[in-house]
């Protein structure tokens, strides 16, 4: 990925991040295995914090949004009724040479 950001809400194949330059994703980790799953060598990977992420975290629940209206997901509408359970099983994926904070005011500006 070059740019912009994706929402896995599924299990990841492994190597997740391959090729990862630009953009960022959350990732859903119901099964807690995320960590043995992505290319540590390309990417970081960290928890959502909501005091600290408070951006991403708006971020991600219009994401939720627009999938399910686009969609009608009952899964991404599940995880939007109880976001605040779901929260601190995502993990924000970015390349190694983006900054967190970054990210988001790069979509933001693109948009």
């Amino acid at each position: 990925m070059t740019g912009g950001a994706v929402c896995v809400l599924g299990r990841t194949g492994v190597n997740f991040g391959a090729g990862f330059t630009g953009g960022f994703a959350y990732v859903l980790d119901l099964e807690r295995n995320f960590v043995d799953r992505y290319n540590h060598e390309l990417i970081d990977i960290s928890r959502i914090h909501p005091e600290a992420m408070q951006s991403h975290v708006q971020h991600l629940e219009g994401l939720l949004e627009r999938h399910v209206a686009e969609s009608a997901s009952v899964w991404a509408d599940e995880i939007l009724s109880d976001l605040r359970t779901f929260l601190p099983k995502f993990w924000v994926v970015k390349p190694k040479a983006a900054s967190i904070d970054s990210l988001i005011e790069n979509l933001r500006r693109a948009a």
